[in-house]
């Protein structure tokens, strides 16, 4: 077994968690020689469109397009993942292609510099995303950037964020938000020093049979609401969704939306029901120490993530992932998003 994938939990300072590991179903493994024609490909590509923005259409089409290049293996397990999705709801792909001289980790969030700074991680992630729908992103949060910084930055540790460094709790990515991604994924460029920092990954799927009747029939009922984030409504006061339930579709194979740092349960029947659940989920956990060229896609739809806590150097060697979003249908996005962008607006 890999050594990342060793069941852990983390330390009492900030909660405890025990995982296990996702199985062999749920891991891709390529080799380099896989990625060479993408490789190539990428480079063409930013050689060609460096100077324009990530956003605009002809960059986000070449990077779809260049998804022919991807191992035919590879996509068809995406493929696979997009229609018929796992009992985790996550796949692991590991030794995809990074830059061999990365920057230092940025300390304020974001990559100084264009996209084409990073390339080959930047349009191998949006060409392995482009298999499973279109990318987006929400201009309240991190400037609308299709592809996101995610590293931890001073003064935010505390944070229930992707800048903190303290737990971050399970949670659905903008539960909150009309139009929230259907799939996520995280691409590692560098690892934490210390490997204390988990990504971790719980599915409705695998924790569905562990809930009584009764606490199902209960997170079908519309008495939950979900706070906000604040990378989203910044210090302004606290928002909330309108009542709804947390698990939705099929009764076999749900749907589950909630954030159990933020969701809010509306009287006691349903906080119990809330609490059954968490305890359900965490009891389903697989966690990883994610390793440069590591990419966890997440289906949004039916498994929340989170991250186990760890002490920053703001040295330029922290842990930096990568993060980019897709839905499975454009349209319905549509009002959010002016012409042929992909950044839907602000919703304060």
């Amino acid at each position: 077994m890999d050594q990342s994938w060793a069941a852990a939990g983390n330390d009492g300072v900030n909660g405890s968690w025990r995982f296990g590991v996702l199985g062999d179903e749920a891991v891709i493994g390529v080799a380099d020689e896989d990625m060479a024609d993408f490789t190539r490909a990428a480079s063409r590509i930013a050689e060609s469109h460096a100077e324009k923005e990530l956003d605009d259409p002809v960059v986000l089409g070449a990077a779809e397009m260049a998804r022919r290049f991807l191992p035919d293996f590879l996509v068809e397990q995406l493929i696979r993942f997009r229609v018929a999705g796992n009992e985790p709801g996550t796949l692991l792909l590991r030794n995809l292609p990074v830059e061999t001289a990365l920057p230092k980790t940025p300390v304020d969030g974001k990559l100084a510099g264009p996209w084409a700074a990073l390339p080959l991680s930047t349009l191998t992630q949006l060409s392995v995303m482009s298999v499973l729908g279109d990318t987006v992103s929400y201009a309240d949060e991190k400037e609308g950037r299709l592809v996101q910084d995610i590293c931890p930055q001073p003064g935010a540790e505390e944070r229930q964020e992707n800048s903190g460094s303290v737990l971050l709790d399970l949670h659905t990515e903008d539960s909150f938000h009309p139009c929230k991604p259907d799939y996520l994924s995280l691409y590692c460029l560098r690892s934490d020093p210390d490997d204390d920092a988990f990504t971790v990954t719980g599915s409705i799927r695998a924790a569905l049979p562990l809930l009584s009747p009764a606490c199902a029939a209960t997170l079908r009922e519309p008495l939950f609401r979900t706070r906000f984030s604040s990378s989203f409504t910044g210090d302004a006061e606290p928002r909330h969704t309108s009542p709804r339930p947390v698990l939705t579709g099929p009764a076999d194979d749900p749907d589950l939306c909630v954030n159990f740092f933020g969701t809010q349960a509306l009287g006691e029947r349903a906080a119990t029901a809330l609490d059954e659940l968490r305890g359900a989920v965490e009891k389903v956990l697989c966690g990883v120490v994610l390793r440069p060229g590591d990419m966890i896609v997440i289906d949004n739809r039916v498994a929340v993530h989170g991250r186990t806590g760890f002490t920053p150097r703001y040295d330029g060697t922290d842990r930096w992932l990568r993060r980019s979003f897709a839905v499975a249908d454009l349209r319905p996005s549509r009002a959010l998003r002016q012409g042929d962008s992909r950044v839907c607006a602000a919703i304060r």
